[in-house]
């Protein structure tokens, strides 16, 4: 049977197709004076990334790839230590003693990125989280080709004002490495916004919550802090940076002058983490896309398919 030229115009040309027409790139840069140890979670329903976890050192850029309608959260780690089988332990934002976290969610109090892709024209939504506190800076932007979207964040090192109630201390006690939510630290309906409490007009701001928004305007605060924190857009690659540059993004990305300057570049102090450990794939320089697990089987499909229709 002869195979159709305008059928083997169309699979050679989806094969051909580069992986980012088909995904969306996070680009994940680590500006804080130490490792920072990536953690990714998917959201129901969706398939975890090709990595969840990695290690990624001071100045250092990796990229993954997440497939049209991907839901899911990104967060750092600080304080990892992991032995050759990648087991071992994180002082904030730990994900159950591995290196991979493998569907395993940060143990609070974490900074989270989170975003839901649209499939299709449908806009994707994301916003940075401090529902379940806080450990490091972390700021996202959308980079789009025409037109502008909205970058968000929490910049302040919210560590060195963090109320004495909601503090997490290091191993020796003598530097705070993390702040609590009010809802972790006291586990109150009010605070947590559940119970009686689980509806935006009976869960309000509490004074925990505004110590956050004040010094992070653009972050959820508290559960139903939608209104000032979820932005919406429509791009192909979402830059995350652990501990931005507090001057340079304010005049980049229209962040509030609200949130103090810390230093001289807005980086956060060393929490003291230990340095061990392997990145489970080589991270990628500058420029550099790794292969995306999604991409490689949609491709496997269209292959299986050509040469299944030439047997027909």
């Amino acid at each position: 049977m002869e195979f159709p030229r305008r059928t083997l115009f169309l699979v050679v040309s989806l094969l051909l197709l580069p992986a980012s027409f088909a995904s969306c790139i996070f680009t994940i840069l680590n500006n804080c004076p130490y490792t920072v140890w990536p953690g990714t979670l998917a959201g129901a329903g969706t398939l975890e990334l090709a990595s969840t976890g990695f290690r990624l050192d001071p100045g250092r850029t990796a990229r993954l790839a997440a497939p049209p309608g991907w839901s899911g959260r990104l967060w750092g780690r600080t304080g990892c230590e992991f032995d050759s089988k990648g087991d071992g332990v994180c002082v904030t934002g730990d994900c159950g003693g591995k290196m991979q976290c493998a569907g395993a969610g940060a143990a609070p109090p974490a900074t989270l990125f989170e975003i839901t892709l649209g499939d299709g024209q449908q806009p994707d939504f994301y916003d940075v989280s401090l529902v379940d506190g806080y450990n490091l800076p972390l700021a996202a932007a959308p980079r789009v080709p025409i037109g502008t979207c909205n970058a968000t964040g929490c910049l302040t090192d919210l560590n060195s004002d963090c109320p004495k109630v909601l503090q997490v201390l290091d191993g020796n006690g003598d530097g705070v490495v993390a702040c609590r939510s009010a809802c972790e630290a006291f586990g109150l309906d009010e605070y947590c916004c559940s119970g009686e409490f689980a509806n935006p007009s009976s869960c309000k701001p509490s004074y925990y919550s505004g110590v956050f928004k004040k010094a992070c305007p653009k972050a959820y605060s508290y559960a139903f802090d939608d209104g000032t924190s979820t932005f919406t857009c429509k791009a192909r690659d979402y830059t995350i940076v652990f501990c931005p540059a507090f001057n340079r993004w304010r005049r980049s990305h229209g962040f509030s002058s609200a949130q103090p300057t810390q230093g001289d570049n807005g980086e956060a102090p060393h929490p003291h983490p230990v340095d061990q450990g392997e990145p489970p794939y080589e991270i990628p320089d500058e420029g550099e896309e790794p292969s995306s697990a999604s991409m490689l089987s949609s491709r496997l499909i269209l292959i299986t398919f050509f040469f299944a229709t030439l047997l027909v």
